[in-house]
């Protein structure tokens, strides 16, 4: 990438939304907080220190698991900038601002379980698929659900095209149900939705699930990788998977 290719990638990187701002290597964090008793919403939050800028920052994430989107006047955001307070606070004041609405889903009570990952640092399991069993019992407890992930071309977004010849998007599909092949689209992208800041892949990094009988809701944990100023930065988006009995 050119000199000039960089400043210009680094004014428009600074012009996205707080939430995707980071430097390369910033790979955030992700920590589940729970359900709401019904499984219809399902909060996490993102969090991690800017590469670079120093600046610490802490999202939290409701998502409706009916309608695949995020709850009104959610995410919630803080970014301190360095010298202004760590990470320890930024999380703090996120959630605080989250307690009501965590309090009136009663989510403390249903904290959902990490039932795989699949992080960036792994090395064994391919990226773009996660088998798993939904709940962690031994003996094991009901037969396997696999979801697979593949990208899209699509137009990129018109900030991100000094940069990127192609936009990325996803699909994500449900291949095993119960120990059963299928082949269920459980989301594909239309779109590149700003938010993702100017995505260059994604892997499939993990699934949380509801302990929720008669009407079950896992989650897929997307990894959504994009241009940083020197390399790749990662962040965490929830897709919700109904997957049935």
């Amino acid at each position: 990438m050119t000199h000039r290719r960089k400043i210009a990638l680094a004014a428009t990187l600074l012009a996205l939304p707080l939430a995707g701002q980071g430097h390369a290597g910033d790979f955030a964090h992700f920590q589940p907080i729970g359900f709401s008793a019904d499984g219809k919403v399902f909060a996490y939050e993102e969090f991690g220190i800017e590469d670079g800028s120093g600046s610490a920052y802490s999202t939290v994430y409701f998502v409706d698991t009916v309608k695949d989107a995020y709850l009104p006047d959610t995410p919630l955001r803080v970014r301190l900038e360095e010298g202004h307070g760590g990470l320890a606070q930024a999380r703090s004041k996120t959630a605080e601002q989250a307690r009501p609405l965590v309090e009136e889903f009663e989510m403390r009570d249903h904290p959902g379980q990490v039932v795989a990952l699949n992080p960036y640092t792994e090395l064994g399991p391919a990226p773009n698929s996660i088998r798993y069993y939904a709940f962690p019992m031994e003996p094991r407890v009901g037969k396997p659900y696999t979801l697979a992930l593949s990208t899209i071309t699509l137009p990129a977004p018109e900030r991100c095209k000094p940069f990127l010849d192609k936009g990325v998007g996803f699909r994500l599909e449900l291949t095993e149900r119960s120990g059963t092949p299928t082949s269920e689209v459980v989301h594909e992208d239309t779109r590149v939705p700003d938010s993702r800041r100017c995505p260059t892949g994604y892997r499939m990094a993990g699934v949380v699930t509801g302990n929720h009988l008669g009407n079950p809701v896992h989650v897929a944990m997307i990894m959504v990788l994009s241009l940083g100023f020197e390399g790749s930065d990662g962040r965490w988006i929830a897709v919700p998977v109904r997957p049935g009995t």
